[in-house]
């Protein structure tokens, strides 16, 4: 019974350390702080993973990180809270944003922004991951072939970066980011989708039906492999290797993002991880496209044209797997099973550090302003 106790009493306290209200406490003026978007305990595993093994960079003594979310959010983030606490992440803190918000309040001052400009204004930058799909409504299109789970989610994110980055769907909003045009906003797949509607462009809703003209799986696959953004052999065949994803190249256009700002060869045609069905349509006037698939067709990548460090891809290069061997995988019945890892090749995997290598050293000077 003592031992259960003693057990209980260490978990209350180890939880009561990582509480999640973060800003409305007293923390540290003297560190920079980043944010990291739906922090799950996966995305927080994955975020320990890039910092334990230097793929990102960033000093302790100047930078914590810290997961923001929204109460309206499907998500448990105590199971956040837990998994910060039980390895031991004194890095990592929470922040849970409690005020009302709904779909008609997403692009304009709302009850959030207060907490939005807070944020802002203590951190050195802030970082959108992944996700299910954002409500075609918040883009001004009916539901056509979209799969959304968690609106909450999307409102407040789409909210936040409408309050970070202004939009053409509110030109009286000035954007946080005039106070600040270098810092950092960044995101992956759903974060790219996210920024684009934020700043008022639309995505296409299904790229096999709307950009291929492909309505069922066993179209889609006959699709070129290059140009497929999710492995639909899953939904024809039962096989357990099937991976959900698509390895494909991307290509860099003439913008100068990749070529000076990352600082890799314009004719590099990486292979990325890609797990996504809908992609941007519109384009955000702010915005220039820095990369696109192999057929031109799916906007890979977009910055800002006035905000040196607002920029997106629409795939994955912060998935651990790509770093280290870990599951055998294929994408068709014929494959061989193999490492995400091994299906990249050297200067692949080159890029995708010089990626993080970028976000590092823009997060780092963020630091030090």
């Amino acid at each position: 019974m003592k031992r259960l106790f003693l057990i209980i009493t260490v978990t209350v306290l180890s939880l009561s350390l990582f509480s999640q209200d973060f800003f409305r406490g007293e923390f540290s003026k003297d560190k920079k702080y980043v944010i990291l978007m739906n922090p799950t305990a996966g995305n927080i595993g994955v975020v320990t993973f890039l910092l334990n093994n230097g793929i990102l960079k960033s000093d302790p003594g100047l930078i914590d990180f810290v997961g923001v979310y929204h109460s309206s959010q499907e998500y448990d983030f105590s199971k956040s809270a837990e998994y910060i606490a039980a390895n031991g992440l004194t890095r990592f803190h929470l922040y849970e944003v409690n005020a009302p918000l709904t779909e008609d309040m997403v692009y304009k001052q709302n009850p959030c922004s207060d907490d939005f400009r807070k944020i802002f204004k203590n951190s050195a930058g802030i970082i959108f991951f992944g996700g299910q799909d954002i409500p075609p409504a918040v883009y001004g299109q009916e539901n056509w072939y979209s799969e959304t789970t968690d609106p909450g989610r999307h409102y407040f994110e789409v909210s936040f970066l409408f309050h970070l980055l202004g939009s053409t769907r509110n030109t009286t909003y000035k954007p946080l980011l005039e106070e600040n045009p270098d810092y950092m906003v960044t995101g992956f797949c759903l974060g790219l989708q996210s920024m684009n509607v934020a700043a008022g462009g639309t995505l296409w809703q299904d790229i096999p039906a709307q950009v291929y003209e492909s309505t069922k799986p066993e179209t889609h696959v006959l699709i070129n492999r290059n140009n497929l953004h999710r492995n639909y052999w899953q939904n024809i065949r039962d096989d357990k290797d099937f991976m959900g994803i698509n390895m494909h190249p991307v290509r860099f256009t003439g913008n100068i993002f990749f070529r000076k700002t990352v600082k890799v060869s314009r004719k590099m045609q990486p292979i990325v991880y890609s797990s996504h069905h809908q992609a941007i349509h519109e384009l955000a006037p702010v915005f220039d496209v820095t990369a696109r698939s192999d057929d031109g067709k799916i906007i890979e990548g977009i910055a800002h044209k006035k905000y040196p460090n607002v920029f997106s891809v629409q795939f994955h290069p912060e998935v651990s797997a790509l770093y280290e061997d870990r599951a055998l995988v294929k994408f068709a019945p014929d494959d061989t099973p193999a490492t995400l890892h091994s299906m990249l090749d050297k200067k692949s995997l080159q890029f995708h550090k010089k990626y993080w290598g970028h976000i590092s050293e823009v997060i780092s000077k963020g630091s030090r302003q």
